[in-house]
């Protein structure tokens, strides 16, 4: 056991802010000092006082130590961090301080990089310093935060017009105040959090912004500062922004004086655990308090998903029969008893919440990327398509694509379908995304890095250029980083290019969105298939650090019965990838499909238009149940395909190595009892079909080839990737999976879901101890009842339905005769959205940062200055002036259940 140093529990106990309580060898006040300060160190600063300058003159007195060897001391100690300097004096002469240890020491030992490496166990001083202090006080705080720690500055755009504000409330005056005086300098939260592997996987450098003094000192003491401009500065604090990170100013000093600026994120940031720890928002928010006009509001989520106390959760817009929806307030502790019982140590992943439980539009909820449909469909009304199609791009890089294809469930869950029929979403949608096939008017989204100025050099590999894969590609770039795909066909898009009909879905329609892709930095390599061209290891070597395999079920399966080898046999995936590359493919004489879902039907009107003389589809299923949608069902039948229901393949015929024919047996259910695939067949009754072709749509399955050799990842349930369900992490680190090759065979739409979560875990996991999981917004939402609704007026238009291009042959052709929406359709269309959803603010909860007010695109969500205390700064000397009076006044409420 180490000896114990005198010097160190006696300046651990000098400067710790725990009221009464003795520090022994076993506190952080102690262990954290002890690793970076030396006993000589430990014995200047026992000469000095907490936050009481001393000049060198008065230190050489107070040590009696030599010039040269005081020096150097203070210069070391600065470095380590537990001296400060400033020239706050009339002589402006250079003075040191001793400072507390948060915001102080704590954090300044933990912004010198090479000394954290050295010395990690700072990371947890830093995190222990900035919570034990606050745990029995925090009920305590009266608005303000009453001089400890840091202090929420909002957004200074969202108080411009508010006329009741006051200086200190913008971070203009400071800048003003600190004119030309300022430091870029690494975040030392983000930087702790890293050292026990809870980093939230931004850049740290640069995002604290120190002002005056302080800004010489970050400079000059190996705290990674650098001196930048004023523009600079508003270019950290915009991209901050952009991130959706909140402003914070030092709140030690009183109104008159802040060190810096900082740039949090809640899933890191020591300040803004302190209210949200402790469910104690005096602690840190500002005078203002968010409200949202739920007039204009549309349910877009997006400033639920940026919030960073989860004040906003998406709710309903709609009356119930009984009225209007009641939303519960968040407990404050200005008149109960407050403890670690109602603490809330998970609120990283709680503040993530997105829903009440009593539900929220039904489109978002139901869509499995929640694209934010009301929002879009207001936007549209409007005439802003090209608005409209940002906002759909939050969620879903093809709009297009699934403009065409999409299952269409926010359809099938729409509110407006209780009452009539649904709004036509999707129609709407593939009017919005024609934009993106015009090379003028595309929309590619911004790249919004968090990071201060660079972007991201880790290289991570896509394997698999589906929706998937793509989805995965267009969100790691908009992150700022340059992925690489791999796709071992010869054009990217995967199942949109090799397994949809053109006549459902044009392929310029699918190169056109994959376009954008290519321009946001994504480089698209065809023709290489992973694992056989090349191998992950040697990607390895070659630097990439994660791989996204998304390679989709390419293969089809057979039926394991007799004769299905035979000439003329087929599965549905290699039929529709051969016309894909061949619209001129031959199928000749009579041909038979087995299956019954919606690939079966493709395939089926796809035989047709490739000569078949005849087609008809065998399923097991009876009409009630089979898997494809009425609305593909009803497109088959008008290309004169048979459905015939309630058939299970048996054999096929063979005469000279070719079909003949096919004999199916009669099925009697589908599905056993516990609602498992389990048919059961009579087989004595049974039909022979005469027929030439048969194409088997039974299934698909995933050809891995040699792409897993040597690695970790393990197979489940139909040879599927086995990985955590939130992160898709495998069993190899470094691979993530998703898409079909994952879940099995699913529609594009959940593929591109799948590839934007995959991204998440894939930024996180590149960036160095970060967590996959900490603050992560798990995407559950809640439909609202549609049963509970009351619905006094709106708009009684009926359904539009598109136009047909009769010039083209909608039976034969394999071009798309659907035509898009008029303009005109689409704003009568738009007008019969309910708008079921609308965000609502707990303003209990509320720190008033002005984040949502940035994200926002329907001006619905505003400040206001309704608590004009908290803007009340003091000094970290004064704050038992402050304390306790308040404290009285809180106990007399909780005792004798006064009310104000």
């Amino acid at each position: 056991m180490a000896e114990q140093r005198e010097l160190i529990l006696k300046l651990g106990q000098m400067v710790t802010d725990r009221i009464g309580h003795k520090v022994t060898v076993d506190d952080p006040e102690y262990w954290g000092l002890a690793c970076v300060v030396t006993d000589e160190m430990a014995e200047v600063a026992l000469k000095m006082k907490v936050r009481k300058p001393m000049t060198f003159e008065q230190l050489l007195k107070a040590t009696g130590k030599e010039e040269k060897e005081l020096q150097k001391l203070l210069d070391e100690m600065s470095n380590v961090g537990i001296l400060e300097y400033n020239w706050e004096n009339p002589r402006r002469e250079k003075q040191y301080v001793l400072p507390m240890f948060v915001p102080g020491s704590a954090e300044f030992t933990n912004m010198n990089a090479k000394q954290l490496e050295e010395h990690p166990e700072l990371g947890k001083f830093f995190e222990n310093m900035s919570r034990l202090p606050l745990e029995k006080v925090t009920p305590m705080v009266p608005p303000g935060g009453a001089g400890i720690g840091m202090h929420v500055i909002p957004v200074e755009k969202a108080i411009e017009m508010e006329n009741q504000s006051i200086d200190i409330e913008h971070i203009s005056h400071w800048l003003k105040k600190y004119d030309g005086k300022y430091a870029a300098s690494p975040c030392s939260c983000r930087m702790s959090r890293k050292t026990f592997d809870e980093g939230c996987a931004d850049d740290p450098a640069d995002w604290c912004i120190a002002v005056g003094d302080m800004a010489d000192y970050v400079v000059e003491t190996n705290k990674g500062g650098r001196y930048i401009t004023y523009d600079e500065v508003m270019d950290i604090l915009k991209r901050a922004e952009d991130n959706g990170f909140v402003h914070q100013i030092t709140n030690i000093d009183g109104k008159d004086k802040i060190f810096a600026i900082c740039n949090c994120n809640v899933n890191v940031c020591y300040a803004l655990r302190t209210s949200q720890l402790f469910n104690t928002p005096n602690m840190s928010r500002s005078a203002y308090v968010a409200k949202v006009e739920t007039e204009d509001c549309v349910a877009c989520g997006r400033c639920v998903e940026y919030c960073p106390a989860g004040a906003v959760k998406l709710g309903q817009k709609l009356c119930t029969k009984d009225g209007p929806v009641t939303y519960p307030k968040h407990e404050l502790p200005d008149r109960t008893k407050w403890g670690p019982e109602k603490w809330d140590e998970n609120y990283r992943d709680n503040n993530r919440i997105n829903c009440y439980d009593t539900g929220t539009a039904p489109c978002k909820t139901a869509c499995p990327a929640h694209i934010a449909v009301q929002g879009y469909l207001k936007k549209a009304a409007q005439g802003k398509y090209r608005e409209a199609l940002a906002l759909i791009k939050k969620e879903n890089p093809f709009p297009a694509v699934c403009g065409h294809i999409c299952n269409r469930r926010c359809e099938d869950a729409c509110t407006r379908g209780t009452v009539d029929q649904a709004v036509a979403i999707d129609e709407v949608k593939k009017f919005i995304a024609r934009q993106d096939l015009d090379a003028e008017n595309r929309y590619i989204p911004p790249i919004i890095p968090p990071t201060t100025g660079r972007l991201f050099d880790e290289k991570i590999a896509i394997i698999g250029g589906g929706p998937a894969g793509l989805s995965c590609a267009f969100y790691l770039a908009e992150k700022g980083y340059h992925p690489v795909v791999f796709e071992k066909n010869e054009k990217p898009g995967g199942m949109l290019v090799y397994g949809i009909p053109s006549f459902k879905l044009e392929k310029e329609v699918v190169d056109a969105e994959i376009e954008i892709i290519r321009q946001m930095g994504v480089e698209i390599r065809c023709g290489v298939e992973v694992g056989k061209d090349i191998t992950l290891d040697q990607l390895r070597a070659e630097g990439y650090q994660a791989f996204y395999i998304a390679i989709g079920c390419q293969g089809g399966r057979k039926a394991g019965i007799p004769g299905e080898d035979a000439e003329g046999v087929m599965t549905a995936v290699d039929f529709l990838h051969k016309t894909a590359e061949d619209e001129h493919y031959p199928v000749e004489g009579r041909t038979v499909v087995v299956g019954g879902g919606n690939v079966a039907i493709d395939v089926a009107r796809t035989a047709g238009r490739c000569g078949a003389s005849e087609v008809s589809m065998y399923c097991l299923e009876s009409r009630d149940i089979m898997p494809a949608s009425d609305e593909e069902v009803a497109e088959a039948e008008e290309d004169a395909v048979t459905i015939n229901c309630g058939w299970g393949p048996k054999e096929i015929l063979t005469e000279n190595g070719k079909v003949t024919g096919i004999v199916f047996k009669k099925c009697l259910s589908v599905f056993n009892e516990e609602k498992k695939f389990a048919p059961v067949y009579d087989e004595n009754e049974t039909i022979t079909v005469p027929c030439e072709r048969v194409f088997l749509s039974i299934g698909q399955s995933i050809q891995w080839g040699g792409l897993l050799n040597g690695t970790k990842v393990e197979l489940g349930r139909g040879n599927g990737a086995v990985a955590d369900q939130l992160t898709y992490q495998t069993a190899e680190p470094d691979i993530f999976v998703g898409g079909d090759v994952y879940t099995g065979p699913k529609f594009a739409i959940d593929a591109i879901a799948a590839g934007k979560e995959a991204a998440v875990s894939i930024h996180r996991f590149v960036q160095p101890h970060s967590s996959l999981t900490i603050g992560r917004n798990r995407r559950q939402f809640i439909e609202l009842d549609k049963e509970n609704i009351k619905l006094e007026e709106y708009d009684n238009s009926s359904r539009q339905i598109p136009g047909v291009d009769e010039s083209i042959d909608r039976h034969k052709s394999f071009r798309d005769p659907k035509k898009v929406f008029t303009e005109e359709q689409v704003k009568i269309e738009t007008a019969r959205c309910l708008g079921c959803g609308a965000s609502i603010v707990d303003e209990n909860k509320c720190i008033g940062c002005g984040v949502c007010t940035t994200k926002c695109e329907f001006d619905a969500i505003h400040l206001h200055r309704d608590l004009p205390e908290c803007s009340t700064m003091r000094r970290s000397e004064d704050k038992m002036k402050a304390i306790l009076p308040y404290a009285a006044k809180r106990g007399l409420k909780i005792k004798f259940g006064r009310k104000e």
